[in-house]
């Protein structure tokens, strides 16, 4: 098993973000600060997953999707607060993906102390996205879209690293009309995508994770064995189709 961190992980959306914009797709702007918040999206996430914890069920880390929800909710509320003390726009970039992450859970399916950290958390974040819309003045449309794309660019990167090929990124920002973005395998960690919404005519990405080899039966064995693990710089080519 390879473990990328979350912050690993949004480095790699940063890396497209960058790299994102032609004709077609249109630029980024302001570049600096949507790039930031691509590419520091998890930051809330760094301390957990500095020291894992482990889920008894499979005895490997928590992976993002198994996280528990109160702890979800921690990280996404450390996180913009984090990143705004950096940049005010990619605080709220990243408060805006936060909420709409928890808002795509069902409520009525979560214990009563979860549902209530989760609309608490939708409550203040809805706050402090008002202040920071004020603060800074911020165009709604051009805001709107850059949203999206930090959507996408999470989407692509975890496409990526958990082998989802083929797969389809939907409501893509382009100059004109969102398209679909369509991502097909071409071999061993290299895709093509269809429309090609880069510059140049190819790009290579990359992230860094651990090789753990085995099952834990507790957090400090876990712990102990990601420190000594080996590291890993997977690279993932991706090219028009």
């Amino acid at each position: 098993m390879l473990a990328i961190g979350q912050p690993s992980h949004s480095w790699l959306s940063g890396q497209l973000a960058r790299a994102w914009g032609n004709e077609r797709f249109g630029a980024v702007e302001p570049l600096e600060d949507v790039c930031l918040a691509a590419e520091q999206h998890d930051i809330g996430m760094g301390a957990w997953d500095a020291e894992p914890e482990l889920n008894p069920d499979t005895g490997l880390p928590y992976s993002f999707t198994e996280i528990p929800v109160t702890r979800h909710v921690e990280q996404w509320t450390d996180g913009p607060r984090r990143l705004c003390i950096q940049s005010r726009y990619a605080g709220l970039l990243t408060s805006l993906h936060g909420a709409r992450l928890q808002r795509r859970r069902d409520l009525d399916r979560l214990e009563p102390a979860e549902a209530a950290a989760v609309r608490a958390y939708l409550d203040e974040q809805g706050r402090l996205q008002d202040r920071l819309k004020s603060s800074l003045g911020a165009d709604p449309a051009l805001l709107e879209r850059n949203h999206q794309l930090l959507w996408i660019w999470d989407f692509l990167s975890l496409a990526l690293c958990l082998d989802w090929a083929p797969t389809t990124a939907h409501d893509v920002p382009t100059a004109g009309d969102r398209v679909g973005l369509e991502l097909r395998p071409r071999g061993q960690r290299a895709v093509a995508l269809s429309p090609w919404p880069f510059r140049g005519d190819g790009l290579v990405v990359y992230c860094e994770g651990r090789s753990l080899d085995g099952r834990y039966e507790n957090d400090e064995g876990l712990r102990a064995a990601l420190a000594q693990a080996p590291w890993e710089r997977p690279a993932f080519e991706l090219t028009p189709e």
